[in-house]
């Protein structure tokens, strides 16, 4: 997307200027408009959409400079609804049902918004499209890097939220959400999937009033109300979060004459370390926690004895509470061959995780 503003856009128009029958441009329009009472965007028209043969999906973002509750820049896409006409094949839904709003922190003395938002939205844009994967509130999904591009910041993940400004409207074309996305840094990322990203968002209200993204902030998670949320909420409740997506999960069974198989789990060391952080949040409140690789999954379920069964391109583990603890301790993310007293059938192959950034560039190992 060219970062070049354009006029502000008028209901029913582009920013080209093109005079277009638009009723969902002009409802979300007419909605910021309430918001705002009159006052004028920065809007960024993309004239070279990716179903004309350019690069980013959506049709335009504007942008919002805001004094209050501190000075920052509202970003608010336009093309994950459906803006011109019907498209989407849910009649109570417009397009992907929702919009993308990002609230950015201005800095001293800024006349002009900056331009990594942009991209950041039209590369999220890039994922739903070419994947037909939306966002819903509650979501949440790590970058591997900076969030913004030539910017340093701790922030490599984004998190999902309803806009606190912005209530959902039915246009002409179905119903559209306003979700609103929050730069975390790494580790309030990793607390979100220990326990529940709306939660972990509540606790970090209090010091990022609308959850305005700030570059330059450090992690909040060392503040006391934060720190006593969290740990009362996983003590409480456990953790949300029941399926952890992994590029590497292959299961063999190696069959033996009147003796158990034998079963290899070949494992990534990064879900890996995801679970052994969330099976004591899971297991022992009487939930399942399962992992989802491109072939195969594994699930693990609460019982009173250790059972082991094969259905459907799946493994099931039946797992009591002192092999929860077992599990958690001996499994380790390093690459290796482990195997647990109360499984001893069972080798876990662990192999080293590679990540990459959104630029395909290694920036580390686990394992």
């Amino acid at each position: 997307m060219n970062p070049q503003p354009t006029p502000a856009v008028p209901a029913g128009t582009t920013g080209s200027g093109r005079s277009v029958e638009a009723p969902g441009m002009s409802a979300i329009a007419s909605t910021l408009q309430r918001l705002y009472q009159g006052r004028q965007p920065t809007h960024f028209d993309n004239p070279h959409r990716l179903k004309l043969g350019g690069d980013d999906p959506l049709d335009g973002i504007s942008v919002y400079q805001r004094a209050e509750p501190i000075a920052h820049w509202h970003y608010v896409t336009y093309g994950f609804s459906d803006l011109f006409s019907k498209h989407s094949s849910d009649p109570a839904v417009s397009g992907f049902g929702f919009e993308l709003t990002l609230r950015v922190a201005a800095e001293p003395g800024a006349s002009e918004p900056p331009a990594w938002p942009l991209h950041l939205l039209q590369s999220l844009g890039r994922y739903v499209f070419r994947t037909g994967n939306g966002f819903h509130e509650g979501h949440r999904i790590s970058i591997d890097g900076p969030i913004s591009l030539g910017s340093p910041t701790e922030l490599t993940a984004l998190a999902f939220a309803f806009d606190p400004e912005l209530r959902a409207i039915d246009t002409p074309f179905g119903h559209v959400a306003f979700l609103q996305v929050i730069g975390l840094t790494t580790d309030e990322e990793q607390f979100a999937q220990r326990w529940e990203t709306r939660k972990l968002l509540a606790a970090l209200l209090p010091h990022m009033p609308l959850w305005i993204t700030h570059l330059a902030r450090n992690s909040l998670l060392a503040k006391p109300d934060v720190k006593a949320a969290l740990d009362d909420g996983m003590r409480k409740n456990g953790s949300s979060s029941a399926v952890i997506y992994a590029d590497v999960l292959d299961i063999d069974e190696k069959l033996r004459f009147l003796r158990k198989p034998l079963i290899d789990i070949a494992l990534g060391a990064r879900q890996l370390q995801q679970l052994v952080d969330l099976l004591p949040l899971r297991l022992p409140f009487g939930n399942t926690l399962t992992i989802a690789g491109p072939t195969w999954k594994l699930h693990l379920e609460p019982g009173r004895r250790n059972r082991v069964r094969f259905s459907d391109g799946a493994l099931h583990l039946r797992v009591n509470l002192s092999t929860v603890a077992e599990l958690a301790t001996l499994l380790l993310p390093r690459q290796g061959v482990y195997r647990l007293p109360s499984f001893q059938h069972i080798a876990w192959d662990v192999k080293q995780t590679w990540i990459r950034n959104a630029q395909g560039e290694l920036v580390g190992v686990i394992g």
